[in-house]
């Protein structure tokens, strides 16, 4: 591979993908292919810096690479200062509910708010306070010295003026205050309203009267309006310096689980909300991306497809096909890998093992055409099998190998051995298998 790799980083590498789960770390070195997909996604977040907002579906099947590819995205859009925030829909995270799950939905994107200092969440704090000091330094370089008895009033002026600009967003006023009474408790170094700041942002309080008791706040946040809060932490984020708030939901084939139809489709009407804001330009600095199966999107019996004014906004052009797709459509299908970009991905897989382990590898470009023959020789197999069961499969037998002295006749002597078939698969599990946990 010619490069080295902390410990730590090739750890997670090779136990999530032997996990069949995406390593939040690493990804730059076993990423291949998705060039068209990744040129999009560049256009969309270069948007969202200038203020537009972006909504795309990246579709796949199980396995395919969606939750590898939003881990991607995530992980650049931070280094390029973005905020983002990520959450896998669940029975009890959805964008609506009767039991407050699209609340659980806002509290976990606010839990797991990240930025390129802060990458593995818990973030919302520290965003405060790092613009509350940029404020300070901005009034210092004005002229104004640490013991000015003008700087604290200079800062306040900086510090509201920026908070009162999102008063004319819906909610503005309520979040604005709270943002001012952090604001106000971190200059007298008062703990418990800091707290009490950071805990209704988070959409933690459960009553308006636990709220009011530290905050000059009239509402809370709620399983109806925490979509608008998380357009003003978008907006926000944008007007203290930030490129944008990118947010990333998982498992979204979770909607197509519920069973009731009247709370699966509240959900989809959760959904065209937030996707009408962003298509008619109402938002600002905010993209949304979903994973998600085409089942969840095309099943015209449980699927997006069942709820007409989504089916109506979602399907393609009738000139569009699958080798010459639409780059604007708010569906981003993500292409199967071709072999070539396989078989790099098996060459990285192979070096970051024997890298990590300590060894020199064995395999050559032989031995990893002859995996890839083995894998692709079921019938399906070219259809059906995923990246993710060819990584998993292959760092088995790397694995396997390390045992045996890494020989080449060990290797040939495991892929003949009987009821060794990598990647096997067929149609209906890799399309039908709705219970699925993982993905790569």
């Amino acid at each position: 591979m010619g490069v080295t790799i902390p410990k730590r980083i090739s750890a997670a590498i090779l136990n999530s993908l032997s996990a069949g789960v995406v390593p939040r770390i690493g990804l730059e070195y076993v990423a291949v292919g998705r060039k068209r997909e990744i040129e999009i996604i560049l256009n969309d977040l270069e948007n969202l810096s200038q203020g537009a907002a972006a909504f795309r579906f990246i579709v796949g099947r199980y396995g395919s690479g969606k939750s590898f590819f939003l881990q991607a995205i995530r992980n650049y859009a931070m280094d390029k200062d973005f905020l983002v925030a990520d959450v896998d829909l669940s029975p009890e995270k959805r964008l609506s509910g009767a039991g407050r799950q699209g609340l659980e939905t806002y509290r976990e994107l606010m839990q797991r708010l990240s930025t390129k200092l802060r990458p593995d969440g818990g973030a919302l704090e520290a965003v405060l306070q790092k613009w509350i000091n940029a404020v300070k330094l901005e009034v210092m370089k004005g002229g104004i010295a640490i013991d000015d008895e003008k700087l604290p009033s200079q800062v306040e002026w900086r510090i509201y003026e920026t908070i009162s600009a999102m008063e004319g967003f819906a909610h503005g006023f309520d979040f604005a205050a709270a943002v001012a009474g952090y604001y106000k408790a971190f200059i007298q170094d008062d703990e418990e309203r800091k707290h009490a700041a950071i805990k209704w942002l988070r959409g933690e309080y459960a009553t308006k009267t636990e709220a009011r008791l530290l905050l000059p706040v009239g509402e809370i946040i709620t399983d109806e309006n925490w979509y608008d809060y998380v357009k003003l932490i978008a907006a926000f984020g944008a007007a203290i310096g930030y490129r944008g708030l990118l947010i990333f939901i998982d498992e979204s084939v979770n909607l197509y689980k519920i069973t009731n139809r009247q709370s699966r489709e509240n959900n989809y009407e959760k959904l065209l909300s937030m996707f009408n804001d962003v298509m008619q330009g109402k938002v600002r600095n905010l993209g949304l991306y979903l994973a998600g199966t085409p089942q969840f999107i095309e099943d015209e019996r449980r699927g997006l497809w069942s709820y007409a004014a989504l089916k109506s906004r979602l399907q393609d052009s009738r000139f569009v096909r699958e080798d010459r797709p639409d780059s604007s459509s708010p569906i981003l299908r993500l292409a199967k890998l071709s072999h070539e970009e396989i078989f790099v991905l098996l060459e990285r897989l192979r070096d970051i093992h024997a890298l990590h382990y300590g060894y020199t590898p064995v395999l050559g470009e032989r031995e990893l055409a002859d995996f890839m023959a083995l894998v692709f020789a079921s019938p399906g197999a070219a259809e059906f099998t995923t990246p993710r069961e060819i990584t998993r499969d292959f760092l088995g037998v790397l694995n396997i190998l390390r045992d045996e002295k890494n020989s080449r006749a060990a290797f040939d002597s495991l892929l003949r051995s009987e009821g060794f078939h990598p990647g096997a698969v067929n149609a209906g599990e890799a399309e039908g298998d709705m219970y699925s946990t993982f993905e790569v």
